[in-house]
């Protein structure tokens, strides 16, 4: 029987989803805290920059349209080159807004052949049943995430 692949020193896991709440604070103290080897990536978080971003680099179109198109395609730069160098996508739902961007983004990582681990409220279970079957694991906190991620990385 072959040896299997190697498991990295250092794992990469891209935090997908909404910028509303501290999910990504939450997970990234538990990671610091359980001494995992894990390098977390994520999206611009800040909204105005990452809104801007298209007229600020490329100038303005004159419509709102055209504006956000541009912005979309250098946000992709950086989102697409980030779920390509991750092992696992968490992708978070959370309560306020339509993240189509999560969805998007957990379906990219599915098509890469990248782990996907969703994060949401119960309440969202019905509009995200496909995003969910496609999802290795379904957590409703940061905390199992970080749970997770311990169990599969001590698991050597």
């Amino acid at each position: 029987m072959p040896d299997p692949p190697p498991i990295a020193d250092r794992w990469v896991v891209y935090l997908a989803g909404e910028i509303h709440s501290d999910w990504r604070e939450r997970l990234a103290e538990g990671v610091r805290s359980a001494g995992l080897p894990i390098d977390l990536t994520a999206p611009v978080t800040d909204h105005d920059a990452s809104d801007a971003c298209g007229v600020r680099v490329l100038g303005d179109t004159g419509s709102p349209f055209w504006n956000d198109r541009l912005g979309a395609g250098i946000n992709a730069v950086r989102t697409r080159t980030l779920i390509e160098r991750a092992e696992i996508v968490v992708a978070r739902f959370g309560e306020k807004y339509k993240q189509w961007n999560a969805a998007f983004d957990a379906g990219c990582a599915v098509a890469l052949g990248k782990r996907l681990i969703t994060l949401h409220p119960p309440e969202h279970d019905h509009a995200l049943k496909e995003v969910d079957a496609a999802a290795d694991a379904v957590c409703r906190e940061p905390e199992q995430v970080v749970e997770i991620l311990r169990y599969v990385i001590a698991q050597r």
